[in-house]
């Protein structure tokens, strides 16, 4: 690996030094506070400086997912036991470990999962971590041979299987054939659109009513999800 020179490594600390600014605006005051302006405040620059680092206010908002979304890879990836033999066990931890992230970093999640994705760049860390631990779901599940159905009869799915390929070849991630059969990727997609759901409705406070005991409801949908995917 080239060494960087002096002036490189300036640079990157310089780098760091912004985003770590950004992400306590964040934190604190909500994405909206985040500004090239508040920022340089901080570091005693002027904003017009910051332009040599990142093109926009948008450009830094990007680079801080990323960053991010390599800190929740990191936990997510805690959670997950590849030597375990405990399947059911492997999977729960993961969700368990995204909700309790996710609660105790409420504008972070605001941030990354409910702003619109800019499809012009590549998949985030969180995208290669999420495929990662999905892939022995689909592939490694004990009851995937006795082809559990859908509960519905499915809409053509060629087009998300093909992208889900693509998506797992990108990560350099070989998936078997028969684990991407269209259950397969149906169930996927249901898995994830429950935990975000319960999640996203938990963090941001909009159940319709008081949410008790939220702990066992979480785990209570795990549960089910299991069944319905063959894993139990």
């Amino acid at each position: 690996m080239t060494e960087l020179s002096p002036r490189e490594r300036a640079r990157a600390a310089t780098e760091q030094d912004i985003r770590r600014h950004a992400r306590t605006l964040l934190v604190e005051h909500g994405s909206d506070a985040v500004t090239l302006r508040a920022i340089a405040r901080e570091l005693g620059i002027t904003a017009p400086a910051l332009y040599r680092y990142y093109a926009s206010r948008e450009d830094l908002l990007r680079q801080l997912c990323d960053d991010i979304c390599a800190d929740l890879s990191d936990e997510l990836s805690t959670a997950f036991d590849p030597s375990s033999e405990d399947f059911l066990g492997r999977t729960f931890a993961v969700c368990r470990r995204f909700r309790a992230w996710a609660l105790a970093h409420p504008k972070e999640f605001a941030l990354v999962f409910a702003t619109p994705k800019d499809r012009s760049r590549q998949p985030d860390r969180f995208a290669s971590v999420f495929l990662s631990i999905v892939a022995p779901m689909m592939s490694e599940n004990p009851n995937a041979g006795e082809m559990v159905k859908a509960p519905i009869d499915l809409p053509d799915l060629s087009v998300q299987q093909k992208s889900l390929a693509e998506a797992f070849s990108h990560e350099g991630i070989d998936m078997p054939p028969e684990a991407m059969d269209a259950e397969a990727v149906y169930f996927l997609m249901r898995w994830w659109v429950r935990l975000y759901g319960h999640i996203a409705l938990e963090v941001f406070g909009r159940f319709p009513f008081d949410l008790f005991h939220a702990d066992q409801l979480f785990d209570a949908t795990l549960h089910e999800l299991a069944a319905e995917s063959g894993l139990t």
